[in-house]
């Protein structure tokens, strides 16, 4: 998102992500299970591959998303993965 100018952080995009792993934030495993589940998901199709990453994961350890990604958020709306809108 930051290479698209999505997102503009004060830090280098490594230095901000190694200061929030610093503050305690555990990274989610990329299984084997949780990567083929993403090519599998129920429901509305999510057309982004990372998307579908996201999704899959999220169902997997039973997170709950914040995002404003749209389709992740209808995706959330069908029943397959609790979201909150940001």
């Amino acid at each position: 998102m930051v290479s698209k100018g999505r997102l503009v952080l004060s830090l280098p995009p490594l230095t901000w992500f190694e200061q929030v792993l610093e503050l305690g934030v555990d990274l989610a495993p990329l299984t084997p299970d949780i990567l083929i589940a993403s090519s599998q998901l129920p429901g509305p199709p999510l057309r982004d591959p990372a998307d579908r990453i996201v999704a899959a994961t999220a169902r997997a350890m039973r997170y709950r998303l914040i995002t404003r990604d749209r389709p992740l958020l209808d995706f959330a709306a069908s029943g397959q993965v609790a979201a909150i809108a940001c």
